[in-house]
């Protein structure tokens, strides 16, 4: 079986280690434990590696958040991967800090890389991991706050939070989705 995990930002040094950019943060992670590398490759940055008999396929999309869905639609079929084995990383502002909720489906809550996704693939069906990044703004904040860098108590605590979402993501390609929901969310 094969798997795409997307994990969703922005590229460029300015966006690096932003909450906005906490689903290429995901990605890293899951890169890093396995010994895998990203390589530039069309649309994205791409790693794959095994894990207990699937292949992970990692993309982390050079076209921007807003833009996302030219990347994923393209690595879903260069790699001739169905909906089902997608799964889409994203910073979420709904859920507390460090928090994770997965969905088979479901609506974009004003995500601009999840509304790219379901506008260029034309469905709603595919996973998503939705990392919590809290919402400590002030009306009409909400851009700085998601392009702001973690504060000195977040920072300590991200990679525990990190690592549990790429426990989930690996949990989803190896017992299902099913499980994996009733485990992490």
């Amino acid at each position: 079986m094969k798997y795409l995990i997307a994990g969703l930002g922005n590229i460029g040094i300015e966006y690096a280690h932003t909450r906005h950019n906490i689903g290429f943060d995901i990605a890293d992670a899951l890169a890093k434990e396995a010994g895998a590398s990203f390589e530039p490759a069309r649309l994205a940055d791409h790693a794959s590696f095994k894990f207990k008999g699937r292949t992970l396929h990692l993309i982390k999309p050079t076209t921007y958040m807003n833009l996302s869905g030219k990347a994923v639609r393209y690595w879903l079929q260069y790699l001739k991967i169905p909906l089902s084995g997608l799964i889409v990383a994203v910073d979420d502002i709904a859920l507390p800090f460090g928090k994770i909720r997965i969905r088979l489906k479901g609506q974009d809550a004003g995500h601009n890389g999840l509304k790219d996704i379901g506008l260029v693939l034309e469905s709603t069906q595919y996973a998503r991991l939705r990392f919590g990044i809290g919402s400590d703004f002030h009306q009409g904040m909400q851009a700085d706050y998601v392009l702001s860098t973690w504060t000195p108590e977040e920072a300590r605590e991200l990679p525990k939070f990190i690592e549990n979402a790429a426990n989930a993501i690996k949990s989803f390609c190896t017992i299902g989705p099913e499980r994996t929901m009733n485990l992490y969310n």
